[in-house]
């Protein structure tokens, strides 16, 4: 399978697109200025108990408190504790040496352990959503690309995924020898068939990083981060990168380097495979991304032969129905038709799920089947669909009534486009200016710029069609406007423009903000 990543710089964001085959099935958006990412481990406060929940509210700097609950306390808690009481006394000490403390009661109360004002290390688990402020844990975790380290813990422990009976010893063998003392450590996936140097090296530098972000306790006061996750991107690169990977396509050129050098450290082999791509359209467009964006995520989302889902969300739950629309029957009979579709369905519903990050409880009505070996095949194809899911998923069997409950870890807020626009021609009156003046609004414009600005060398970016027509002819109306002011005016076509929509800009492709 051929996958591709495009990313997309803007000022106020990066938007992450995840292609396979050509077909977007990720979609994801890092905020330039976003805090609070999971993974990001903060010195925070605590501010509020609360017995009834068995939790705390604990300040982080988020606007709303971060909820911590017993639950996801480390059962490790007093060692961590006695970490950070040492950490501010000697400024620093590495975890070794530390000596580890009794673990707490797994059916404890949160007033035994905490205590309002008290100041504890913590780790995002959720990111805030919707009137939420960040869930939080304190049992801290530093992911590698192949190992993820445990502080304060004795346990190795390797992923499930790898089927190898062989392999899962090998490589629990070959932690144990090495793991650093008061170190547990998970195997990930992508360790499978590695060497124990690999495995050494990137050992050292999670424990250096972990330590070295401890050293500065004493010099900061809470709430402050301590450790951040890396950003997005990197994520995304770590967790899936493989051979599979043929090309990151970046548009801006300091990230571009940037990922170099951390494809360099993970995997050096394929650092070849990153490219900077300036084009006058947007990235997303050269690239078809922006069409699939719009067509994938409506509320209707067409899938095979007039087949489609409807997709609803609600505060509780998110319901998708499956609809076989105006589909001609491939089958014998209803149910072999019913079949085909739901399968398909089951395909598209997996990358729905994936592409928008939807969370909680999802609930799916697939079309009625009668038959009990065909409700058995769409329950294992839709378990197979998910397989490529890295979000933590639970699928029931189809209910008597032909619903499907799926249950998917939820750690940031879902992914929403609005696919629907507000009319820019006539700004939704339902009238709009003659065609004809909108060439006139580009040339006084395009004369302002010239005699006012003293502007050049300009890119005129319009909709296709007002491209056609600015172009059309030997004589067209892009040759007289540059031979009547002297200058250098190109035009492109960019077809998610709006029909009447243009825009300038310089020779660095900077736009020029009209006035």
């Amino acid at each position: 399978m051929n996958t591709e990543l495009v990313i997309d710089v803007k000022a106020e964001e990066v938007v992450i697109a995840l292609l396979k085959d050509k077909r977007l099935v990720e979609l994801t958006t890092e905020k330039t200025s976003v805090k609070f990412a999971v993974g990001d481990i903060y010195y925070g406060k605590v501010k509020k108990i609360m017995p009834g929940l068995n939790a705390a509210f604990v300040n982080v700097g988020y606007e709303k408190d971060a909820f911590l609950h017993y639950l996801d306390l480390s059962p490790q808690f007093y060692s961590l504790d006695s970490y950070i009481k040492q950490c501010i006394a000697r400024k620093g000490m590495p975890v070794a040496k530390l000596k580890l403390e009794p673990e707490i009661s797994k059916n404890g109360k949160i007033g035994d352990v905490l205590s309002v004002g008290q100041y504890v290390a913590v780790q995002v688990a959720k990111e805030p959503i919707s009137t939420k402020g960040p869930r939080l844990t304190s049992e801290l975790s530093i992911a590698g690309r192949h190992l993820v380290l445990m502080p304060f813990s004795e346990k190795v422990s390797v992923s499930q995924k790898i089927k190898s009976v062989e392999e899962r010893k090998r490589l629990k063998r070959l932690i144990e020898s090495i793991r650093p003392k008061n170190f547990g450590v998970i195997v990930r996936t992508v360790a499978e068939g590695k060497n124990a140097e690999l495995f050494d090296s990137e050992l050292t530098e999670l424990v250096e990083r972990f330590e070295t972000a401890f050293k500065h306790l004493r010099d900061i006061e809470p709430p402050k981060l301590i450790l951040g996750e890396i950003d997005r991107t990197s994520v995304i690169l770590r967790d899936i990168l493989n051979p599979s990977f043929e090309n990151i396509y970046v548009n801006d050129l300091a990230l571009s380097k940037e990922i170099k050098r951390y494809i360099s450290t993970i995997a050096p082999e394929k650092e070849g495979i990153v490219k900077f791509v300036s084009t006058e359209v947007p990235i997303f467009d050269h690239f078809g991304v922006d069409k699939q964006i719009k067509s994938s995520l409506g509320r209707t989302v067409s899938f095979k032969n007039g087949a489609y889902l409807i997709i609803e969300h609600t505060e509780a739950f998110h319901v998708i129905d499956v609809n076989s629309g105006n589909r001609v029957k491939l089958g014998d009979d209803q149910e072999s038709n019913a079949l085909e579709v739901n399968l398909a369905a089951a395909d598209e519903v997996a990358r729905q799920l994936q592409l928008r990050d939807m969370g909680g409880i999802i609930v799916i009505d697939f079309i009625d089947m009668q038959q009990a070996e065909n409700r058995q095949k769409l329950f294992d194809k839709m378990r197979s669909a998910m397989e490529l899911d890295r979000a933590k998923h639970t699928i029931l069997p189809l209910s008597k009534f032909g619903l499907m409950q799926i249950t998917r870890q939820r750690v940031r807020p879902e992914m929403t486009v609005t696919t629907t626009e507000t009319c820019p021609v006539c700004h939704g009156t339902g009238k709009a200016d003659a065609a004809v003046l909108v060439i006139d609004k580009i040339e006084d414009q395009l004369e302002f710029l010239v005699e006012e600005k003293k502007i050049k060398n300009l890119v005129l970016k319009v909709h296709p069609f007002v491209e056609a027509y600015l172009k059309k002819g030997f004589w067209s109306l892009r040759r007289k406007w540059a031979f009547k002011h002297h200058i250098h005016l190109k035009v492109v076509g960019v077809p998610s423009f709006y029909i009447y929509e243009y825009k300038f800009f310089n020779r660095f492709n900077r736009e020029i903000e009209p006035e």
